[in-house]
């Protein structure tokens, strides 16, 4: 997974990462913070109507040379990039969102990285309450990741992993270790862009990590998590869209 345009010092000093870099978890985990913490989740593209490119060349463009965001498949796939420039051991598996009412598709991208024999589940494009760091794909009843919890179980076959919302365990996706294809999530794609149910359809999204919490913005409602403190706000869409997650709103 690369792009011809793509250039790891550019990328590096996009989501701010600073020193020597190798394909070994430390370097791993400071990867997947940082851009967690730098690059926006966000559709604005979608709420504008067009469908988010997958050629690898345009997302390049659009998250590292604008400083724009993306959603998943382009911040994932930008972080894919990156893990390919490193010489990490990778690939990509399909995840089935599980806030909705009813099942749905698995529509989500994440990326599965191996290091030394074990599997690590990798995920900067689901926004909300997604993983913060890399999580070791084996079952797990709890653990904490600056300040948020988690955990993983077997479902049918498939990893479901969790998040410790309002005081209760709320499913985020399911995901098996099964590799797929890039081109296999050009169909995703066009359903999130263009279903009329679809959240990215439906709402105008931004998400950013901070180093003890999160910035959650749907469209007016403005919600900061600092250090397990929400506070919740009415705002303008696209004055905090630009003031607060950076991004350009069209």
């Amino acid at each position: 997974m690369t792009a011809s345009t793509f250039l790891l010092p550019d990328y590096l000093k996009r989501i701010s990462y600073n020193g020597n870099v190798q394909n070994d978890l430390k370097t791993l985990t400071a990867l997947m913070s940082l851009q967690l913490q730098s690059v926006a989740f966000e559709n604005t593209e979608v709420q504008a109507g067009r469908i988010p490119s997958l050629i690898t060349e345009d997302i390049y463009e659009k998250i590292v040379t604008h400083k724009r965001g993306g959603y998943c498949y382009e911040v994932n796939g930008l972080f894919a990039m990156a893990l390919t420039a490193i010489g990490f051991e990778w690939y990509f598996a399909g995840a089935r969102p599980m806030f909705y009412p009813t099942r749905r598709p698995k529509t989500h991208m994440v990326v599965i990285v191996v290091i030394d024999g074990k599997s690590y589940l990798c995920d900067t494009g689901f926004g909300g309450y997604g993983i913060r760091e890399p999580l070791e794909v084996v079952e797990i009843d709890a653990t904490e990741q600056n300040g948020d919890a988690f955990r993983l179980k077997l479902h049918d076959g498939e990893y479901v992993l969790s998040s410790f919302v309002n005081n209760e365990w709320a499913p985020q996706y399911g995901f098996a270790l099964i590799s797929q294809e890039w081109i296999e999530f050009s169909l995703a794609n066009h359903f999130n862009a263009t279903h009329p149910e679809t959240i990215f359809t439906t709402k105008k999204l931004a998400v950013m990590q901070t180093p003890s919490g999160r910035k959650i913005l749907v469209d007016n409602t403005l919600k900061i998590i600092e250090k397990g403190v929400l506070t919740v706000s009415e705002v303008d869409y696209n004055s905090a869209a630009v003031e607060l997650f950076g991004l350009c709103v069209e």
